[in-house]
């Protein structure tokens, strides 16, 4: 991500702490119900969000993980996540601009939410990267990552949502076990575990 992005977004947060508008709007609330229905397992250890913003979404990640570390590249950003996250004790919330600041270890989840078509395509290919590594390091479960995009052409970037999306799926290389999509946005999420919820309680 370049820095002129960077100094857009905190134009953005400028302006408000939601400039989104995450809480209220219903494409958002839907969204985010959306992706975390997807989600197999009922709880996590380790989530990491990258580009997590106001925070929103990760009050409810914080809530099915044990752990979560979130992080954005706008200073002001996560000045507004650590404001709304402060009663979180499993929170941290940490700058971050990617691909150079991916954090060390494993994670059980990632999310990525509305992010990677802000990216250049050398940007989206070593995340993705960073992304199955992460997981396919996590024992003695393998880790689940779940991306959504919004599929219309983004203003002031090359390439469209779902095109930023295609490429993240290259990069990724996982088996896809879960793809849902409509008119505005896709959710996709990779593990290397393919069993399903049902296949999964059917063996226990």
């Amino acid at each position: 991500m370049s820095s002129v992005s960077l100094q857009a977004f905190d134009a953005l947060y400028r302006g408000s702490d939601d400039p989104w508008l995450t809480q209220t709007r219903w494409y958002e609330r839907r969204k985010r119900a959306l992706l975390l229905a997807c989600l197999p397992h009922e709880r996590y250890e380790s989530a990491y969000e990258p580009g997590c913003g106001s925070g929103v979404l990760t009050q409810a990640l914080a809530e099915r993980c044990d752990s979560v570390l979130a992080s954005d590249g706008s200073d002001l950003a996560v000045a507004a996540a650590r404001q709304r996250l402060a009663g979180f004790r499993n929170v941290t919330v940490e700058r971050h601009v990617l691909p150079d600041d991916w954090p060390t270890g494993a994670f059980d989840l990632v999310v990525l939410s509305e992010l990677v078509y802000f990216l250049d395509k050398a940007s989206i290919d070593a995340t993705g990267q960073r992304v199955a590594r992460s997981l396919t390091e996590h024992r003695p479960r393998p880790g689940i990552a779940i991306a959504c995009n919004w599929l219309a052409p983004i203003a002031g970037y090359g390439h469209s949502g779902e095109e930023a999306h295609r490429r993240l799926v290259s990069a990724i290389g996982l088996p896809l076990v879960f793809e849902y999509r409509d008119a505005d946005f896709i959710v996709d999420a990779w593990s290397g575990d393919p069993s399903s919820v049902a296949m999964r309680e059917a063996i226990r």
